[in-house]
C-alpha cells in the first residue's frame, strides 16, 4: 500500500462502483501528471458493479483531507450507496469542499454530495435515475458536466472522459486538457 502524496486527488472506491467511470477518471488524471490515490473503504481490491476488480492504493484510513487537491467520486450501484453510508467519505467530502478544493461526483455519486450537505443551492447534474435524490440542488438535466463553484457533477459512464478532462483543465490547465483530449482522440479535440 502506498501513502497519500501531498496534493493528491482522492478517488474512493466501494464495492459496486461503476468501473468505466472510476478507471477513466484515474487514468485521465494520471495522464495529466496528477497524483491520484485510489482509496478503498477496506483493505484490498474492490469489486465493481460489473465484476471487474480494481486494486487500491490503500484505505480511507490512510487519507487526511489536508493532503488532497481534490476528491472525485465515481458512481455505480451499490457502490454509491456504500460510499454514502461511510462516515469517512462524508467527512472527507465536507472537509475538501470547505477548503474550497474541487469536490466532484459522477452518475449516482452526487447523492453522496447531497448527503454531505454540499449540494444545497448548487446547480448539478447526475444520472437520470437519481435526480430526485439530490436534496436542494438545481438540476441541469441536459448538461453533461456541471460546475458550480468548487462542486463538479456529471451524468454517467458516457460523460466520464469529458468529466475527467474538465477536472484536468481545473487542476492543471487548459493546455494540458487540450493535449490529452487530442492524444486520446476525444470529440472536439
Amino acid at each position: 500500500m502506498s501513502s497519500v502524496q501531498e496534493g493528491s486527488v482522492l478517488v474512493p472506491l466501494a464495492d459496486g462502483f461503476e468501473e468505466l467511470e472510476a478507471v477513466a477518471i484515474v487514468d485521465v488524471l494520471r495522464r495529466a501528471g496528477l497524483p491520484v490515490f485510489v482509496g478503498g473503504l477496506v483493505a484490498g481490491p474492490v469489486r465493481g458493479a460489473h465484476g471487474i476488480t480494481v486494486a487500491t492504493d490503500g484505505t480511507l484510513d490512510d487519507v487526511q483531507a489536508e493532503q488532497l487537491a481534490a476528491l472525485v467520486l465515481p458512481g455505480g450501484m451499490p457502490g454509491t450507496t456504500n460510499l454514502l453510508e461511510d462516515e469517512r467519505v462524508l467527512a472527507l467530502v465536507r472537509a475538501v469542499h470547505a477548503a474550497g478544493r474541487p469536490t466532484a461526483a459522477i452518475c449516482a455519486a452526487p447523492m453522496v454530495l447531497a448527503a454531505a450537505g454540499i449540494l444545497n443551492g448548487k446547480e448539478a447534474t447526475s444520472h437520470p435515475s437519481v435526480r430526485t435524490q439530490l436534496g436542494g440542488a438545481t438540476i441541469l438535466e441536459r448538461a453533461r458536466v456541471v460546475r458550480d463553484g468548487n462542486v463538479w457533477t456529471s451524468q454517467g459512464p458516457g460523460t466520464a472522459l469529458e468529466f475527467a478532462l474538465a477536472l484536468v483543465e481545473e487542476l492543471v490547465g487548459p493546455e494540458r486538457r487540450q493535449e490529452l483530449a487530442k492524444a486520446m482522440v476525444t470529440p472536439g479535440a
